[in-house]
């Protein structure tokens, strides 16, 4: 049999006594009622005199101070008592987890504002006091009304946080900032605004070499194949090694050009805004790439074109095309005869327009996939043919894709093939009639 608890005990004989004094008062008396409401009456106001006492001691008593009770509420009184403390303790470890998080984030280079479900301004550390202007004042205050950049209005607005947006500082001349938000907790959100002025500079360096040397190597190389091309159709006039010689040089001239030619579109394509949105009709440069793609040889696999959808898109046809053609043209050169090439063009379950590029080529090891798109990343494949491209091709797939809203999905299996795919919104759909009927 289990033994009840102390405190049990001894309101059981709290109230075994009310029931012996009312006995005895009904033998006294000689009455029942009066002695049952007069006990009855007792036991209440001895439970409304410590609820009264626990009342006053959780509206005005110290957290750190016990009333004294009995029974039943000296274990009610105890409890709650535990329960203070261990959530007093629980605060005061709470208190010290934010100290340190305001500290170290105080001490962080980058601006950093912690936004309410409203954009209001609930904190921010001292770099974005010093790159945003933001001052105490401003706490409460909606950040779209502090930061008036357009860009940072527009990418507030729509609500997609995946990417950043680069402005410049509203308070120091010339300094330019990216800017991320952050989702977190309860319809809170952690603005970030990181100073990458620095870095701007160095890929406009960058960008800038790798121009001014293309274009200075794009003068000479041309002069230099159009000599090995003159001297190469000398043909039999030149001994037999002479021959073989300039067929190389010419070989490695070509490859020289096509890699500044490359640099050179990479170039243009990080240095202009994309702004063009003009209608592209894809079916018809897909027709026209594939037409191509058969010349390039002759004896590799077979290419088919599947157009499921009229529709093009909007955007700058010669990025289109340079993108499409890399993707065709690559899938071509790596797929060996009797091998298979299918472009497809059609409106996927999203609604979105999508063009696969596939082959039954050896395929891809995984470790490669990540870096395909990387400047001259090249994988060696066992193919039976001799192709050296520049490494640059998938690179500006990649840049073109960005910059009409799309990414380069890649899946390869080895022995059995690769799928190159892109995926444009349904707002860059420009329909057109062209196949109807």
């Amino acid at each position: 049999m289990t033994t009840l608890p102390w405190f049990w005990r001894a309101e059981l004989l709290f109230v075994l006594f009310i029931l012996l004094m009312g006995v005895f008062l009904v033998k006294l008396t000689g009455s029942f009622v009066v002695p049952t409401v007069l006990c009855l009456s007792v036991y209440l106001l001895r439970h409304l005199f410590y609820i009264n006492r626990l009342l006053s001691w959780l509206r005005f008593g110290k957290a750190s101070h016990l009333p004294a009770g009995d029974g039943i509420w000296e274990e009610i009184y105890y409890l709650i008592f535990r329960i203070r403390k261990r959530n007093r303790h629980r605060k005061k470890l709470l208190l010290k987890m934010l100290e340190r998080f305001r500290t170290s984030t105080a001490a962080l280079p980058d601006a950093t504002i912690v936004l309410g479900s409203r954009d209001q301004i609930e904190w921010f550390n001292e770099a974005a006091e010093r790159l945003l202007g933001i001052r105490r004042g401003d706490i409460g205050q909606n950040i779209g009304n502090l930061l008036r950049s357009p860009k940072f209005t527009r990418y507030l607005r729509q609500g997609d946080y995946r990417n950043t947006v680069s402005i410049l500082s509203p308070v120091v001349d010339r300094i330019q900032l990216d800017v991320r938000i952050v989702p977190y907790g309860n319809d809170l959100r952690l603005l970030v605004a990181q100073d990458v002025t620095q870095l701007r500079f160095m890929e406009r360096v960058r960008s800038d070499f790798i121009a001014n040397v293309s274009h200075e190597l794009r003068t000479p190389l041309t002069v230099l194949r159009g000599y090995v091309e003159t001297l190469n159709d000398a043909g039999d006039r030149m001994p037999g090694n002479y021959q073989q010689m300039f067929v190389r040089m010419e070989e490695q001239t070509s490859r020289m050009q096509n890699l500044v030619e490359g640099l050179l579109s990479l170039t243009r394509l990080e240095s202009v805004s994309p702004g063009v949105h003009d209608p592209v009709d894809v079916p018809a440069m897909l027709e026209s790439i594939c037409a191509d793609a058969r010349l390039l040889d002759g004896h590799g696999p077979a290419l088919s074109l599947i157009l499921d959808t009229p529709d093009g898109l909007l955007g700058s046809d010669p990025e289109l095309h340079s993108a499409f053609s890399n993707l065709i043209f690559n899938a071509v050169k790596y797929t060996p005869a009797p091998g298979e090439v299918t472009v497809h063009w059609f409106r996927d379950s999203n609604e979105k327009i999508r063009l696969d590029v596939s082959d039954t080529g050896p395929g891809i090891a995984p470790e490669h996939l990540p870096r395909l798109t990387e400047r001259f990343y090249r994988v060696n494949q066992e193919t039976g043919k001799n192709h050296t491209g520049s490494g640059l091709g998938l690179a500006i797939v990649k840049h073109v894709l960005s910059r009409h809203g799309s990414e380069l999905e890649i899946t390869s299996t080895l022995g059995q093939g690769s799928r190159f795919s892109c995926a444009f919104a349904s707002s860059r759909i420009s329909p057109t009639d062209r196949l109807a009927g």
